[in-house]
Order: C-alpha cells, then sequence, then structure tokens
C-alpha cells in the first residue's frame, strides 16, 4: 500500500473515529508503527489531522477536545447501540447513577420513558431529561464549564449519600494488562465514587477503546461487573475479555 492509499484510509478513520492511536492503525494498515508515524507527521504538517502523543484525532476536536457536543458526536452510531444494549438491563423503579461521559449521555433517550431515578453530575443529561418520565437527582458542586459537568469533593459527598441499583460508567481506555485509564482525574473520581455506591456497575465502552491506555490508570477491571461495547470489537479481543471472567455484551 503507498502513501497516497495509506493516506486516504488514515483520514477516513479518524475521521470516522474522532481519534486513533498507532497501534491500531498499523494493524489497519498491515504496516509497521514506524511508518504510521512517518505519515501521521506528514498529514500533520498538511493540516489534515492533530498529532496526539501515541496517536491522532481530528483537527476539530484538537482546537476545543474537550467540549462535549465534539465528543457526544465521535462513534455516535457506535455508541447508540451499545446504549440500546444498556437500556434493556434497567427494570421500572431502578435508581441508577450517569455519568458525565459522552456514551453514557446517548442512554438517554432510550430511558426517558422509564419510570426511573437517575442520579448524575452531567448537565446535558439533566437537560435531556427534564421532560420525561424519569426522577433527575443533580449532583452538587464545582461546574466544569468545559465538560458540562459538576465534579470535586462535595459532588463525590453527594454522591456517597445515595445508593443505587445500577450505574453507567464510561471510560477513556480499557487493557486487560492495565485495567481502567482515563484523561482526567476528575472523571476517574467520579466513576470510582459512582461504583462504591451502586449495586451493578456498568462499563460504556466503544470498541475503539478496548486494549487501549490513556493518561491516568485509576482502578482495576473488578471496578465493574458488565462490560458493554459494540459490534465492531475485534473477536478476539472479545474473546480474550470473556477467558479473562469479564462480563462482555455486545
Amino acid at each position: 500500500m503507498n502513501f497516497q492509499q495509506r493516506k486516504q484510509l488514515i483520514v477516513q478513520t479518524v475521521e470516522e473515529q474522532g481519534s486513533v492511536d498507532v497501534s491500531e492503525l498499523a494493524e489497519l494498515l498491515q504496516t509497521s508503527e514506524m511508518t504510521v508515524r512517518r505519515d501521521l507527521v506528514q498529514l500533520a504538517a498538511s493540516g489534515l489531522l492533530y498529532r496526539t502523543r501515541g496517536g491522532a484525532m481530528k483537527v476539530s476536536l484538537a482546537t476545543d477536545k474537550h467540549r462535549f457536543a465534539n465528543k457526544t458526536a465521535v462513534n455516535a452510531e457506535r455508541k447508540d447501540y451499545i446504549c440500546q444494549l444498556a437500556a434493556q438491563e434497567i427494570q421500572e423503579g431502578d435508581v441508577i447513577f450517569m455519568d458525565c461521559g459522552s456514551t453514557v449521555f446517548r442512554l438517554c433517550p432510550f430511558i426517558r420513558n422509564k419510570r426511573i431515578t437517575v442520579i448524575t453530575n452531567s448537565l446535558p443529561v439533566v437537560a435531556e431529561l427534564m421532560v420525561s418520565e424519569v426522577t433527575v437527582n443533580l449532583v452538587g458542586g464545582e461546574v466544569d464549564k468545559e465538560r458540562q459537568a459538576v465534579h470535586g469533593l462535595i459532588a463525590e459527598e453527594h454522591m456517597a449519600r445515595y445508593r443505587a441499583n445500577r450505574a453507567f460508567i464510561g471510560v477513556d481506555g480499557i487493557s486487560l494488562e492495565h485495567g481502567l485509564s482515563a484523561n482526567s482525574e476528575k472523571e476517574a473520581s467520579t466513576a470510582t465514587t459512582m461504583a462504591r455506591q451502586t449495586e451493578k456497575v456498568y462499563l460504556l465502552c466503544d470498541s475503539s477503546k478496548l486494549e487501549t491506555n490513556k493518561y491516568l490508570y485509576f482502578a482495576p477491571l473488578s471496578l465493574f461487573h458488565v462490560l458493554i461495547t459494540d459490534r465492531e470489537a475485534n473477536a478476539a479481543i472479545v474473546a480474550a475479555y470473556r477467558q479473562a471472567g469479564i462480563t462482555l455484551i455486545n
């Protein structure tokens, strides 16, 4: 495969997924990671993508990478599929935690007619469920304007006052070797607090995040009970996770 062919596939993948790792591109292109890195340098110089540590992302996301609207639009179809599966796990009368993750947010349309209670630190989740059958409990504390979420010590104390039947949390990276990782200490802290206060924890994770490692390792795989991902997940990775004793739905 020549550079022009690789270029087209790299740009297409970045546009579709929002961000991608060097190792993933090397597997996709059937070439070395060194070649991928060289290609990314050239594509970044042409303004076609933004280089990140270990990969690349869409320029539009890089210019304001924490804006919630951008995050929730990445891999939208995969996220909706995951959330359809997640919604089937929720029973009438349940109390559930929902964190501020972009995948978790897309659960809202699938639960709006359920008579349940949602405890969340996500402002977009609150806005989406205000006119619905759902009873909403907004976590109090300091508002992070970029992530449109409530974080901090007061937020953690608020969540610690409640018990839930289920918690739905997102993650930036997950691997069998290292466990769960995040791009932010704030979001990691929210996830662990919610997990402590619930009977069953569901990790909502699109397949692009499987076997990836991010900035902060914050919890072992034992933090969650069920991993829900999409149909695009690599069959070998799915098999390895199940062999490791993880309950995986896709």
